[in-house]
C-alpha cells in the first residue's frame, strides 16, 4: 500500500503489491525501471527478494523483503522442552548450526545457574566445533563470492574444503549439518577414537588449502575491480544500523565478541582479530580469509588441552536431572545402544532409572526469568534471549540474528551504484536467510 507523507509519497513493499510499486514510480514524472530480483536461490545466497528502482544502470532505490523462508522455528520452540529446543535452533542458520545450538545453550545456563559448572572439556569441545564451523561456513561466502562474480574455481576449491570439516563433524557428531551436538550443560557425546588424529592431519593440510585461494583471489585483477570501492559502509553506517561481524571490522573495528565480551573461555586462547579499512566488499573477502587462518591457530589450541590436561573429563554436567547422557556408543549390531550404555543408564538405581525417563520424556524444569547469551558467529553477534515461566518448556525464544540486522545495510551499499554490484554487496553481507526467516 502507499500512504501520502510529509515527505512524499511511501511505498511498503510486502507481497502482491507489485502494480502498486510500479504505478509509484510511474507517477514520480522520472523515467526509472522497476526490477524484481528475486526471490530466488543462486545469487541471493537463499530466498531474498530485492525490488530495486534503476535509472539506466545505476540503482536509486533498493528494498529488500524478506520471510519466503519462515519456519517457525522460534514459536515451535515453545511446544518442546528445553532440550529438544537444540534441534530447532540448530536449523536457524543452516551454514553456522553449531554457533545457534552454543548460543541457546548458554543461555539456558544462564538461567539454570549452572554457567560454571559446565565441565572444561566440554567447553573446549564447544570452542573446538565452532571454529570448525567459522572455517566451514567461511568457505562457502568466500566460493560464492567468486561464482557469483563469475569466478568458478575458487567455488570448486571452497566446497572441496568445506568438505574437510563436514567430514570432520560427521565423524565427531554423525551428521554433517544441524547436529544437535550442544546440549545444555555440555555436549552430547565426547570426541570418538580416532578424532584427535583426524583433526590434526586437517591443521596440517588446510593452510595450504586457503593459501592457494588466496593465489586466485588476492590479487586477480577481475576480481579486484569487482571488489575494490564497491558496497561502501563505512564505521559510522555500520555503528548506526547495528552491522556487526566481518562487514564491521573491514570498517577498521576490531569488535569481537571472542575479544570484547569472552565466553568458554575464549580470553585463554591466543589469537588476533583481523582487520580492514577499505569499508568495500574487499575488504571484507580480506578479514574472512584471515579469520580462517586465526581459526586454526584456536583449533590447535583447544586440541592440546583435549589431549593434554582435559584428557578424560566429563563432556556432561554431572548433576542428573539436567545432563543428557553422553556416554553414546553403538551396540553390536551397528543400530541400538551399546549393553554397557544401557547398563549405565539402567543398572545403577531405578531412582536413576526414573530420572533418566523423566529427562528424555518431560524435560528438565528452568527457574523463571530471562536470560541473554551472545556468540561470535561467521557473520556478527549471534544472541539468544530466553524466557521462562518455570515450566519444563520455553515461555519465549527470540534470536539476534546477524544476517538480520546486517541485510539493513543493502540500501545504503548499493544505492548510488551499479546494479551489477548489487550481487557483490550481497555477496559480502553473507546472509544465511534460514538465521533471517526463523
Amino acid at each position: 500500500m502507499s500512504t501520502m507523507e510529509a515527505e512524499g509519497r511511501v511505498v511498503d513493499v510486502a507481497g502482491q503489491d507489485w502494480d502498486e510499486v510500479v504505478r509509484t514510480v510511474g507517477e514520480s514524472g522520472e523515467e526509472r525501471l522497476v526490477v524484481n530480483m528475486g526471490p530466488q536461490h543462486p545469487s541471493t545466497h537463499g530466498v531474498l527478494r530485492l525490488v530495486l528502482t534503476l535509472d539506466g544502470e545505476t540503482v536509486t532505490e533498493v528494498r529488500p523483503v524478506i520471510g519466503y523462508l519462515h519456519t517457525g522455528i522460534e514459536k515451535n520452540m515453545e511446544y518442546r522442552t528445553w532440550t529438544q529446543g537444540v534441534t530447532f535452533v540448530t536449523r536457524m542458520d543452516y551454514l553456522s548450526p553449531i554457533f545457534n545450538e552454543t548460543a541457546y545453550c548458554m543461555a539456558v545456563e544462564k538461567l539454570l545457574g549452572i554457567t560454571d559448572r559446565i565441565p572444561e572439556r566440554a567447553k573446549t569441545l564447544r570452542v573446538l566445533m565452532m571454529e570448525l564451523n567459522r572455517i566451514s561456513s567461511h568457505l562457502v561466502a568466500v566460493a560464492t563470492y567468486g561464482m557469483e562474480l563469475g569466478a568458478t574455481s575458487i567455488m570448486i576449491y571452497g566446497f572441496r574444503e568445506r568438505e574437510m570439516v563436514l567430514d570432520l563433524f560427521e565423524y565427531i557428531t554423525g551428521l554433517r549439518m544441524n547436529m544437535a551436538y550442544v546440549r545444555p550443560g555440555g555436549v552430547s557425546v565426547d570426541l570418538p577414537a580416532g578424532a584427535v588424529d583426524k583433526i590434526g592431519e586437517f591443521l596440517k593440510v588446510m593452510p595450504g588449502r586457503i593459501k592457494d585461494m588466496r593465489k586466485l583471489l588476492d590479487e586477480n585483477p577481475v576480481y579486484t575491480r569487482r571488489t575494490k570501492d564497491v558496497a561502501y559502509l563505512d564505521l559510522t553506517g555500520c555503528m548506526a544500523l547495528g552491522v556487526t561481524g566481518p562487514v564491521l571490522r573491514a570498517a577498521g573495528l576490531p569488535w569481537d565478541l571472542r575479544k570484547t565480551q569472552p565466553y568458554l573461555g575464549y580470553e585463554t586462547y591466543e589469537f588476533d582479530v583481523p582487520t580492514a579499512n577499505t569499508c568495500d566488499v574487499y575488504g571484507r573477502y580480506l578479514v574472512r580469509m584471515a579469520e580462517m587462518e586465526e581459526s586454526l591457530k584456536i583449533i590447535e589450541q583447544a586440541l592440546d588441552r583435549l589431549t593434554g590436561p582435559l584428557k578424560g573429563e566429563p563432556v556432561m554436567i554431572e548433576d542428573k536431572k539436567i545432563g543428557w547422557p553422553s556416554r553414546l556408543a553403538l551396540g553390536p549390531d551397528g543400530l541400538g545402544n551399546s549393553p554397557d550404555h544401557i547398563a549405565h543408564i539402567m543398572g545403577t538405581s531405578m531412582e536413576a532409572l526414573i530420572h533418566h525417563f523423566k529427562l528424555v520424556t518431560e524435560g528438565f524444569r528452568v527457574p523463571a526469568g530471562q536470560a541473554y547469551a551472545a556468540v561470535e558467529s561467521p557473520r556478527g553477534e549471534l544472541g539468544a534471549h530466553v524466557v521462562s515461566d518455570g515450566g519444563t518448556r520455553p515461555y519465549r525464544v527470540h534470536f539476534r540474528d546477524p544476517s538480520f540486522t546486517n541485510l539493513q545495510a543493502l540500501p545504503a551499499m548499493c544505492e548510488g551504484g551499479m546494479v551489477a554490484d548489487v550481487i557483490s554487496a550481497i555477496a559480502s553481507i553473507d546472509p544465511v536467510m534460514g538465521g533471517v526467516d526463523r
